[in-house]
């Protein structure tokens, strides 16, 4: 199999369309095609469901793993060749849900370390365990649990999470408030996925409730803002309130143990970390995270 081959299959395996990943790929359609045709040839077995929409079927899913984990190691390889001959530091690979929590250590190990070159991936919690393992990303930080074999971890923060409020609100002058209370009120959250739309989703589950939903925010930033706008009302976790960009609105402790977010770092057990992703793993692990200095 050839590893061109490999890798525009796994363009086709993430987008499930064929004529997107032809243009993604810039390469004819029928040739992408035969591509995927040649492959399913040497397997012996489909890749796709062809039903309607193309769809990854189980021996795809399988199949791409494997690829991904093999041209991951390739790719592994060939950087710590270049890092060794250069003996530079080289650049290291970040992914997490959100970049505002890791502000203070990003900013301190750019000033340690200014030759190094960082890129920032945003990524669904749900898809980093794979990338991981397929080493596209050296480290990955979420806020909600990643269930994926392979993976080794070290938490940095278990915080309380609160409701914003506009300041004029009713609750805004309450010392704590009940998820019971907040049946009914108009939410500003996250899309599903991210870990406080899940968290507003499970706190409600349990009282056999759904929360309100009147906006959904693909930047979870921008969650602050519209809840100062007086749009709803929203879960904040209490790193928020240190935030130097912080927007005028309230926060009420919300009663219940469980309303909390513990922030993780997660890397590849076994896999190779080069200089520069053993140093960020080391700054973000030593981070003084209640304090917000190392």
């Amino acid at each position: 199999m050839e590893l061109n081959s490999l890798r525009q299959f796994l363009v086709v395996a993430r987008l499930e369309h064929l004529s997107g990943a032809a243009e993604e790929l810039r390469v004819a359609q029928p040739s992408l095609s035969r591509t995927i045709a040649r492959l399913e040839s040497e397997l012996r077995t489909p890749l796709f469901d062809r039903s309607g929409r193309l769809r990854l079927n189980d021996a795809g899913r399988l199949f791409r793993d494997y690829v991904e984990r093999s041209l991951g190691e390739l790719d592994a390889g060939r950087r710590a060749v270049a890092e060794a001959v250069s003996e530079g530091m080289g650049t290291v690979r970040l992914a997490s849900e959100t970049f505002l929590t890791l502000t203070g250590p990003l900013a301190a190990f750019k000033r340690a370390h200014p030759a190094i070159e960082v890129e920032l991936r945003w990524m669904a919690a749900e898809d980093m365990g794979r990338h991981l393992r397929a080493q596209d990303v050296d480290l990955c930080v979420a806020s909600q649990p990643i269930s994926a074999e392979g993976l080794e971890a070290a938490e940095l923060l278990d915080e309380g999470v609160g409701l914003a409020t506009p300041l004029g609100h009713p609750l805004a002058g309450r010392t704590s408030v009940s998820i019971d209370e907040l049946i009914g009120q108009p939410f500003v959250s996250a899309r599903k996925g991210h870990w406080q739309r899940r968290l507003l989703d499970r706190l409600f589950a349990a009282r056999d409730q759904t929360p309100k939903i009147v906006c959904e925010v693909d930047e979870p930033s921008a969650i602050a803002a519209l809840i100062s706008a007086g749009l709803g009302i929203g879960l904040v976790p209490t790193f928020a309130l240190s935030s130097p960009t912080r927007v005028p609105a309230a926060w009420i402790p919300i009663d219940g143990p469980d309303c909390r977010r513990t922030v993780t770092l997660y890397w590849g057990a076994g896999s190779h970390l080069s200089a520069a992703a053993r140093l960020m793993r080391a700054t973000i692990a030593d981070w003084g995270w209640t304090t917000g200095e190392r």
